[in-house]
């Protein structure tokens, strides 16, 4: 007979076989609650009244204001990949860059990261970056490895850097507030660009032949014109951004406000650079309700599977593998991002987040580590499942829009060194966490257990007073 103690592990394994499958995720995880929801009701774990408590969970989630920042943010990436704005940056910025070697590679890395701040999705930098950028690359004899990879990496830092949807989602799913998520992005963001900038530095010092500097006459007209088109771009890429993020850091909007308001901005903008209509609103409004539908469906599959594993105590079975792991803080925090690292290759950010995430917060909090630290430091592991060869999706958006004359192997290949600097932030976070809590409101610094108000009392008559009748 089966015990209360077996169905937690056999819980997760059938999840596990269901995936293998190819079943999908949403309907996985429903339909796995469901199963062992009904056997623990005819097990005697539970009753059928504990599984009343599902209605309120799915209402809970179609009235959570804070998940409407996820298609407003997803409406703004889908407009701001199709005005314009986009060309712009990358063609001003490679040519002012173009005389180093390396300089395209240096403009695609820090356009990737501006791209990333105002459209938070990692379709829209890799396919803008990848079709204006990647021909140019092959025209003047880059490597096809470093081109492909830069392109694809730059893309992925749209995961890390704020307005990014997966901060959104740890930030609900971890029950922290989405402007500290933010705020505790900025550090891992810098250090990101920083270490790609420097990749590409090393490699123009050792290996200068792989990414040659332009030459003079493909980088176009001097002076004032070659900035503009910079300006042109950078300018309203800057009022986006503090549309989106200065009004969020400022206290003066929430991310679905912020995310209300980008999208209009973005909206803007397409009508600024004379690309507005009809066709690119349907096509954004399109692409942002799959989505949507996509995310909800998932919540809705894991608010299933999580209530019927936390029934059986599948939370106190996670506790108890993961809380007496040696090395403490540390031991745990390094299992649980090579656990993440590997199951991006199979899941991608907003499965992990759904499935896995809430069966790992109550352990970290158990063991004092800061939620905010812990979600910024899973989302810039969870940004590795766009590079995993074969199956990240930044791969896939490349391969879709690169010529055919561009090896699909060197698009696996040349994403290899990009994981792993990516794996060298992963352990710069863990080592060392100021790089997210630097960035956070530190408070007053005082611990509210040790305030104490003392009223004075009111002096009170002795017993022995004599008593006045007036």
């Amino acid at each position: 007979m089966l015990t209360l103690e077996m169905m937690p592990p056999l819980m997760f394994g059938g999840l596990v076989v269901f995936l293998l499958i190819g079943f999908p995720v949403a309907f996985s995880l429903a339909a796995v609650g469901l199963f062992f929801g009904f056997m623990s009701i005819e097990l005697g774990y539970f009753t059928s009244a504990y599984l009343g408590n599902l209605p309120f969970r799915v209402f809970g989630i179609m009235s959570n204001d804070l998940l409407l920042a996820i298609p407003f943010f997803t409406l703004m990436g889908a407009i701001l990949e199709r005005c314009g704005l986009a060309e712009d940056l990358l063609e001003g910025t490679g040519q002012l860059f173009g005389k180093v070697p390396g300089g395209l590679a240096y403009a695609v890395i820090l356009v990737g990261a501006v791209l990333g701040a105002i459209t938070g999705t990692v379709a829209a930098s890799v396919i803008a970056m990848g079709m204006i950028s990647l021909p140019i690359m092959i025209r003047y004899g880059y490597d096809m490895r470093i081109a492909t990879g830069v392109i694809a990496a730059s893309g992925t830092i749209t995961q890390v850097i704020p307005p990014s949807l997966v901060l959104i989602i740890l930030g609900d799913q971890l029950g922290r507030s989405v402007g500290d998520m933010y705020a505790g992005a900025i550090g891992p963001s810098i250090l990101q660009v920083t270490l790609f900038l420097l990749f590409i530095l090393a490699t123009s010092i050792l290996q200068p032949h792989k990414v040659p500097a332009l030459p003079p006459e493909a980088l176009g007209t001097r002076g004032w014109p070659l900035y503009w088109r910079v300006i042109k771009g950078m300018v309203p890429s800057v009022v986006l951004i503090f549309l989106v993020l200065g009004t969020i850091f400022l206290g003066l909007a929430t991310p679905t406000e912020a995310g209300a308001m980008g999208a209009v901005g973005a909206v803007g903008l397409a009508a600024a650079n004379r690309r507005l209509s009809w066709t690119l609103v349907k096509q954004a409004m399109d692409n942002t309700m799959r989505i949507t539908c996509m995310v909800i469906f998932i919540l809705v599959g894991s608010t299933v599977f999580s209530l019927v594993f936390q029934g059986v105590d599948g939370s106190l079975w996670i506790e108890h593998l993961l809380s007496h792991l040696p090395g403490g803080q540390v031991g745990f925090l390094i299992f649980v991002n090579i656990f993440i690292f590997f199951l991006a290759f199979f899941l991608d950010f907003f499965e992990i987040a759904f499935i896995v995430v809430p069966l790992l917060a109550p352990v970290a909090a158990k063991l004092d580590i800061d939620l905010v630290w812990f979600g910024v430091l899973l989302c810039v592991n969870m940004q590795t499942s766009f590079m995993h060869p074969p199956f990240g999706f930044a791969l896939f958006y490349l391969r879709g829009i690169a010529p055919k004359t561009v090896r699909s192997s060197d698009i696996y290949w040349g994403a290899i060194p990009w994981v792993g600097l990516q794996l060298i932030l992963v352990a710069i976070v863990i080592f060392w966490p100021e790089s997210v809590t630097y960035w956070l409101d530190k408070g007053t610094g005082v611990d509210p257990a040790s305030v104490r108000i003392e009223v004075p009392l009111p002096d009170m008559p002795s017993d022995d007073a004599p008593i006045i009748f007036k």
